[in-house]
């Protein structure tokens, strides 16, 4: 990343970049950064966006050759591809033989790194991979954000505001902007002005479920059931998502058990630290067989739900009910 900022600065690009990963919010930044440091905005006759799979090679590779209007360079954007896992020749002899007054971005989920695309980038331009940050490293941007804006939070309310967003930076952006306007004309964002702006992704509505189940409080379960519902959730993804955190808890009570610490544990389980107290409070409730027992049975009721024998929606509210009752 700072090289890609630090050819921005001086001006000097490289032939051709790659931008790939899981974490759209950053290959956004660094793709519209590289755009904008390249042609600048409005630039629309030295600017070309292809966008799908399999572009047309010839008329890419014609725009590269094409001398730049009344700039120094021609920039072409080259999205989701899959150039990287299906091999095209003529795209390979370009990268390899770029014009100097010409820049290709590709950006891109997924690559082969065995593909003769990604070593051509990799001999003749830069590659930058863009994925999940580290809960660190979220935190940090977040409260550069609210700097930028002389926002103060406290740790605990920014863990409050992470559960709730999850880590998407591209969900984290557009919850921190909502507080900014909502917190307008006070420095200091509180616990209630999270509760109040941020909206809980499903995940957490899912855990929130769960922790209902496990205190036996089986109308709270069911309303949250409900809502999700309302919000047109389908019942197969919120069984999923069911058996999903279910797993989660007999994996933390077993690391646990074998006297992980907390960081080893989100290392291993591949979550945020912050969110493995959480899951560790919440399986203490349960049994270690009733985890299994719980999980066994998402996977016997999904079954059902397949093979016609049972209707989805009633298929999860019969796992609510049985998990929940006192």
């Amino acid at each position: 990343m700072k090289n890609i900022l630090a050819d921005i600065k001086s001006g000097s690009y490289k032939p051709v970049y790659l931008l790939y990963g899981t974490e759209d919010y950053l290959k956004k930044q660094f793709r519209d950064k590289l755009k904008n440091g390249i042609v600048g905005e409005g630039d629309s006759m030295n600017y070309s966006y292809f966008e799908g799979k399999q572009p047309d090679s010839r008329e890419i590779a014609g725009i590269a050759a094409t001398m730049p209007f009344f700039a120094d360079r021609r920039l072409l954007i080259i999205e989701n591809s899959q150039l990287f896992k299906t091999a095209d020749d003529d795209i390979v002899e370009l990268v390899k033989d770029m014009p100097e007054t010409a820049v290709i971005v590709f950006v891109e989920n997924e690559v082969d790194k065995r593909s003769r695309l990604y070593k051509a980038v990799k001999e003749k331009g830069y590659i930058c991979e863009l994925n999940e940050q580290s809960d660190q490293d979220i935190m940090r941007w977040v409260l550069s954000v609210l700097k930028r804006d002389n926002k103060l939070i406290s740790g605990q309310t920014l863990q409050l505001f992470l559960t709730k967003t999850g880590n998407s930076m591209e969900n984290i952006s557009k919850e921190l902007e909502k507080l900014i306007c909502y917190t307008m004309g006070r420095d200091e964002i509180t616990v209630q002005d999270v509760e109040a702006v941020c909206v809980t992704q499903i995940t957490n509505r899912i855990f929130d479920m769960i922790t209902a189940m496990s205190q036996k409080n089986q109308d709270k379960a069911l309303a949250l059931y409900y809502d999700l519902l309302t919000l047109k959730e389908p019942p197969m993804r919120i069984m999923y998502l069911i058996a999903r955190n279910f797993n989660q808890l007999l994996m933390v009570k077993e690391l646990t058990e074998n006297g992980n610490s907390s960081s080893a544990i989100a290392t291993k389980m591949g979550i945020q630290s912050f969110l493995v107290g959480k899951l560790q409070g919440q399986a203490r409730v349960f049994r270690t067989s009733t985890l299994r027992r719980a999980i066994e049975e998402c996977v016997s009721l999904e079954e059902a739900v397949k093979t016609g024998r049972l209707e989805d929606r009633l298929a999860v509210e019969m796992l609510i009910v049985k998990y929940s009752a006192a």
